[in-house]
């Protein structure tokens, strides 16, 4: 089984879903892993809540692992990068996760839509990795992961 002892893992978009599964599979090889997720729902209704962030590191901790919430917005890059640094001295892998659904064709899709979706699934991932990666090319080690959908892949009716 691969391992990620010693190794420190910042997940994006970990609450639920896909992110919160990769969180927990890096917490169970042995990663300490930073939990990121703001709690609103995918589709982005909801204000912020730390639980659902909470929740995976509480599971991640009841199996011995090492892991940190951290509810910073994606867009705060340099933000979640710190809480590894401050937490776990380092980081070694980026899971650039987070996503927001805004599932409307493109004829009704507004610009704030698009904007949003373009800040939350691209910038972001842009800023993280631009974060992170004087940490990973110090320590001559990093990886970085980046996600996405089938719908990002090929597209949904009328997208």
């Amino acid at each position: 089984m691969l391992r990620f002892v010693g190794r420190v893992a910042i997940v994006t978009g970990a609450g639920n879903g896909l992110g919160k599964e990769y969180a927990l599979a890096f917490g169970q090889r042995g990663a300490s892993v930073v939990v990121n997720d703001l709690g609103g729902s995918t589709s982005g209704d909801g204000g912020p809540s730390s639980r659902p962030a909470d929740e995976v590191v509480k599971i991640i901790k009841s199996h011995g692992g090492k892991a940190v919430a951290d509810y910073n917005s994606v867009e705060d890059a340099k933000a979640i990068i710190q809480t590894a640094i401050d937490n776990f001295g380092r980081v070694d892998i980026l899971v650039n996760n987070a996503g927001i659904l805004r599932d409307k064709s493109f004829l009704n899709m507004t610009e704030q839509d698009w904007d949003l979706v373009h800040r939350i699934h691209l910038r972001s991932a842009y800023l993280l990795t631009h974060a992170a990666w004087p940490h990973m090319r110090k320590q001559n080690y990093g990886k970085v992961i980046f996600t996405t959908s089938t719908s990002g892949l090929y597209g949904n009716f009328g997208q």
